[in-house]
């Protein structure tokens, strides 16, 4: 959880760098509570008949988690690929259905560069404390 709220804290950074635990953490919960807000106020996925404006106010929570966390998610997104030594440019990779999944979910999964590189400090070091 405090990788999520640090992720928060970050809303719109897109500098600087974010490692894995970081980044996976903030999936994992930003998964977690969207799924129980959609089962929780029954928004309606891939019911043709409803529209946004037939729903329920409820079933706009949901929508609006999901769009308060749209910045969050590509600022770890990007910080993520800087502490792999990647521009952030390469999120739009994600264009390209199936391929460009798998390589972002590759380039996630990898070990950060070790020490400084060219988009800031270690984030590992700071937490573990070793600099300071």
């Amino acid at each position: 959880m405090r990788y999520y709220l640090e992720a928060l804290k970050k809303y719109a950074v897109f500098h600087g760098r974010a490692h894995r635990a970081e980044f996976w953490w903030f999936v994992l919960f930003n998964a977690i509570f969207s799924y129980a807000l959609n089962v929780t106020f029954g928004a309606s996925v891939g019911v043709p008949e409803e529209s946004i404006s037939s729903a329920s106010p409820q079933a706009v929570l949901p929508a609006i988690y999901g769009l308060a966390m749209f910045l969050p998610a590509i600022g770890v997104s990007i910080r993520r690929l800087h502490d792999t030594n990647r521009s952030g440019w390469w999120l739009l990779i994600a264009l390209f259905p199936i391929v460009g999944a798998i390589v972002l979910i590759v380039f996630y999964a990898q070990a950060g560069d070790t020490g400084e590189n060219r988009f800031g400090a270690d984030p590992k070091e700071n937490v573990l404390g070793i600099n300071g």
